[in-house]
C-alpha cells in the first residue's frame, strides 16, 4: 500500500479519508457530486464506460483501490463512491433506507454525465446495487455483486435460516440504540479492524490497511451512519415499508449479472448467497472463490479483478 497523502495526517476528517492514494501511484481524481439531495464523494480513474463501484461495511471507497487500476488500464472509466454517512460523503440525519440510497447510486450516475454503469457493490454495495438494478433498469448496464445476495434471498435467509442468523449476529448487535457507534470507534477503531480481521480468509490484511479503515470509522457521525441501513433492514421487515420494497424487489434484474463469492465467508453463507439467480432474468454467472472469505477483491484482487473485467468485456455473457 502506498502511504497517505499528507493530508491525511492529524485528526480524522472527511476530506482526508477521502483524498488518499492507491498502490502504484496512480493519479487519482477526486471530486464532489451532488445526487439524491446530497453531496458524495467520488474517485476517478480512466476513461471509457462508466464502472460505478460502490463500498459495503466497515469500509469506503478505498477499498477498490487495485480494482480501479485494473479497470482503467482495460479502458474503463472506474469510479468509486462513497456511501451516504461514509468517506467524503455527507453524513446527513435520514436516508439510510436502501431504495433511497440506491436513488442515491443513480443520481451520482446521472451526475457523472453517464447514460449507465455497470454497477459494481460489495456487502452493503451489493444489496444497493440489486435494489438499483430493480429501480432504475435503465441506468444500469451490468451488475456485478460480491459477498451478497439479492434482497428477497438475504430477508428469507435473515428469518430462517439459524446459521445465517447467528452469522450475522453483528447486524443484531446494531440494533441497539448508542453501544454499536461506541464500541467501533473505541480504541481508534480497534473493532473495524478486528472485524475486517476475522471476517477475511486465511490471508489476513496487513496492519496499515485495517489503520485506514479504523481512521475513517472515526470520522465524527461515521459510525452511526454506517450502521443506519442495517437498522431499517432489520427493524423495517414487519413494517408497511418494509413489506412494501420487499414486494417491490419481486421485480426481476433484467441486466446481465455476475455474482461472486466467497467460499468461507463467515457472515454471508454461501447457501444464503447461491440460489439469488431466481430473481435474475437475464445472463447470470455465479462464481465462487475457493479459500476466500468475505472480501474477496481485496484477499485475492488479481483473481477478482481478472473475473471482473472478463466478465465485462465478454459481449454476450451466459449463463
Amino acid at each position: 500500500m502506498t502511504a497517505p497523502s499528507p493530508d491525511f495526517a492529524g485528526p480524522p476528517t472527511a476530506a482526508s479519508a477521502a483524498r488518499i492514494d492507491i498502490p502504484g501511484g496512480r493519479a487519482v481524481t477526486h471530486r464532489d457530486v451532488a445526487a439524491n439531495g446530497a453531496r458524495f464523494h467520488v474517485a476517478e480513474l480512466g476513461d471509457g464506460p462508466l464502472v460505478l463501484l460502490l463500498h459495503g461495511f466497515p469500509q469506503f471507497w478505498w477499498t477498490w483501490r487495485h480494482q480501479m487500476t485494473a479497470l482503467a488500464d482495460a479502458g474503463y472509466r472506474a469510479v468509486a463512491m462513497d456511501l451516504r454517512g461514509v468517506g467524503g460523503s455527507d453524513r446527513t440525519p435520514r436516508g439510510y433506507d436502501p431504495a433511497n440510497l440506491a436513488l442515491d447510486v443513480t443520481g451520482v450516475i446521472r451526475s457523472l454525465g453517464e447514460p449507465d454503469a455497470a454497477l459494481v457493490g460489495h456487502d452493503l454495495g451489493g444489496y444497493l446495487a440489486w435494489t438499483a438494478a430493480v429501480m432504475r433498469p435503465k441506468l444500469v448496464r451490468r451488475l456485478v455483486v460480491s459477498s451478497m445476495p439479492h434482497p428477497r434471498r438475504w430477508r428469507s435467509a435473515m428469518l430462517a435460516d439459524f446459521g445465517q442468523t447467528r452469522a450475522s449476529s453483528h447486524i443484531w448487535g446494531f440494533q441497539r440504540p448508542f453501544i454499536p457507534e461506541r464500541q467501533l470507534v473505541a480504541d481508534d477503531g480497534a473493532l473495524v479492524g478486528q472485524l475486517i480481521r476475522d471476517w477475511s480468509g486465511p490471508v489476513p490484511p496487513a496492519e496499515e490497511e485495517l489503520a485506514v479503515y479504523r481512521r475513517a470509522m472515526c470520522i465524527p457521525s461515521t459510525a452511526h451512519c454506517s450502521i443506519e441501513p442495517y437498522r431499517w433492514m432489520m427493524r423495517s421487515m414487519a413494517r408497511p415499508d418494509g413489506l412494501q420494497f420487499n414486494r417491490r424487489m419481486r421485480r426481476p434484474v433484467r441486466v446481465p449479472t455476475l455474482h461472486l463469492h466467497g467460499s468461507l465467508d463467515p457472515v454471508m453463507r454461501t447457501r444464503s448467497a447461491a440460489g439469488s439467480g431466481e430473481y435474475v432474468e437475464a445472463p447470470y454467472r455465479w462464481r465462487l472463490f475457493d479459500g476466500l472469505g468475505h472480501f474477496p477483491h481485496e484477499e485475492d484482487p488479481a483473481a477478482f479483478t481478472t473475473e471482473l473485467v472478463n466478465w465485462l468485456k465478454d459481449p454476450e455473457p451466459d449463463r
